[in-house]
């Protein structure tokens, strides 16, 4: 049999399993590619390379040190409840309080190091990936977990490990601790590799549902061992890998909860201690896991809302493109079908085939990134967040994010910004895929942000993550090190602050 007849035959399979066989097919087919765009990025000589604005139109910030002494600060959040205080994710299992005078709180908030995997220090991709504050916690206590654990019992035998989303609640005698004892597992998902975790959990300001991003599994290419032959998890609708769930933490008898099929590698709490949006694009479907809004993502490792709750995905690419998309329920985003705007072909990996259908499996279109590097700038995409703060207006309705490093020894990271067309309005994206037109999907324009007047000159260190405050201020997070190296300490959390801003030192730490 031919390698096209094994594809085919793969995926009458996939239509028969989720139940669109006969020809059906999902509304809004049509083409939402940006291939071509002139701030898509460029395929040349068996790399990739950005199209960046011109250096006259570099935007100069300066970074003020907030906090150090962490391993590997990934995430930055606010509880929302009015007392300023910051919370600091550490890869290696702790949150750490920030509180509202600016000073690093000794003990931590939450820590998960006993119920976690163990880390390679060299380099690693999982860990306590994210937190996200239920936003009635004021009120409630309710924080939400995305950590890796040991593989659980009855898991794939010789798979890697199994991410947990858990809830905790915070302890009534002391609210900068969480009571440790509360935990409830509402999802675990055994991982067949230790990459493509996924895990930056948000509630959406929009519809109050927790969102949490899921890698394919691991593994180039979205194959080999836990990865559906044929066409990878991305594009397999019967499981729940290269996915963006959306749950109701609220209202367990919400949306149609089913029990999964037998023998998946994953376990489920729905209806016991989460519900399923009623409008969740595939409840109908009992072949298709319940808890889907989205689809196609290789590693979705970050995700943001703007403030008028759009959703914004930076999904890690494989050997050549970087990418952010704004995620519409029940959108394809591509993954291993394309990488970034670019055809992708499992058989080589970096040289993309000049022609590829703009159509899923399913005849559902493939929608194209709004934002798409190279590897010119560095190896992965960190992903950041629209500026809404007042201090730095030159970023105002930018998406500002970056790469991690271009080398493993010593780190440079680059900072970006994203401005999107002029025509775009926030408020105007379609809520469902099905609406989407070209317009909404079109190209955002890439600037670097040159960093001055920091200790170091530069950003000559491993970008981790950014966060926000309640003021909307946006915050990066670094590291000296590749890797979550516990015997160092060179994790810092900066402030984006104007360029002509003098730093200021790192407060001191709390003593308990």
């Amino acid at each position: 049999m031919t390698r096209a007849a094994v594809v085919m035959a793969s995926v009458l399979v996939i239509f028969a399993l989720v139940g669109f066989a006969g020809g059906e097919e999902l509304p809004g087919a049509g083409n939402l590619t940006n291939a071509g765009s002139a701030y898509a990025a460029e395929y040349r000589n068996g790399t990739s390379a950005t199209r960046l604005a011109g250096e006259n139109e570099t935007l100069n910030v300066s970074l003020e040190s907030v906090a150090e002494g962490f391993v590997a600060p990934l995430m930055l959040t606010t509880a929302g409840d009015g007392t300023g205080r910051l919370f600091v994710v550490d890869q290696v299992g702790t949150v750490s309080i920030v509180d509202g005078n600016g000073t690093l709180v000794t003990e931590p908030f939450l820590d998960v190091r006993d119920r976690m995997v163990d880390l390679n220090p060299s380099f690693d991709e999982r860990g306590l990936l994210s937190i996200a504050f239920h936003p009635g916690f004021r009120e409630n206590g309710r924080v939400f977990a995305f950590y890796s654990a040991p593989l659980r019992e009855g898991a794939p035998e010789g798979w890697d490990s199994t991410n947990r989303l858990s809830e905790f609640r915070v302890d009534p005698a002391d609210p900068d601790r969480v009571d440790m004892a509360s935990e409830r597992v509402l999802l675990e998902i055994d991982k067949p590799q230790s990459t493509h975790n996924g895990g930056s959990i948000a509630f959406s300001p929009r519809d109050g549902y927790l969102y949490v991003p899921l890698g394919d599994g691991g593994a180039a290419g979205d194959s080999g061992t836990g990865h559906t032959p044929g066409t990878g998890n991305a594009q397999d609708l019967t499981t729940i890998y290269g996915k963006m769930l959306r749950i109701d933490v609220d209202d367990i008898s919400a949306g149609n909860v089913s029990e999964p099929p037998e023998n998946v590698t994953w376990t489920t709490q729905a209806g016991v201690l989460y519900g399923i949006p009623e409008d969740n694009p595939f409840v109908a479907n009992a072949s298709i896991p319940p808890e889907i809004y989205a689809y196609g993502f290789r590693n979705p490792a970050f995700i943001s809302f703007d403030a008028e709750g759009n959703l914004y995905v930076a999904d890690a690419g494989q050997d050549l493109f970087e990418e952010v998309s704004r995620v519409a329920k029940e959108g394809n985003y591509g993954w291993r079908l394309r990488e970034g705007t670019h055809c992708f072909d499992l058989l080589n990996f970096r040289t993309p085939p000049v022609t590829c259908e703009p159509v899923g499996h399913l005849g559902e279109p493939l929608i194209d990134p709004v934002v798409e590097g190279g590897h010119d700038l560095g190896t992965v995409i960190i992903g950041g967040r629209v500026y809404n703060g007042t201090a730095l207006p030159d970023l105002s309705g930018r998406y500002v994010f970056g790469y991690w490093s271009n080398t493993f020894a010593p780190g440079n990271a680059t900072l970006l910004a994203a401005t999107p067309p002029v025509d775009w309005n926030a408020s105007d994206f379609p809520d469902s895929a099905e609406n989407l037109t070209p317009g909404d999907v079109a190209m955002w324009r890439l600037q670097r942000l040159n960093v001055t007047a920091t200790p170091a000159g530069s950003v000559d260190t491993f970008l981790l993550g950014f966060g926000e405050d309640s003021e909307k201020e946006l915050y990066v997070l670094t590291t000296g090190v590749a890797g979550p190296d516990a015997s160092t300490a060179t994790g810092r959390v900066w402030k984006i602050v104007p360029a002509n801003v003098t730093v200021t030192a790192t407060p001191a730490v709390e003593e308990d």
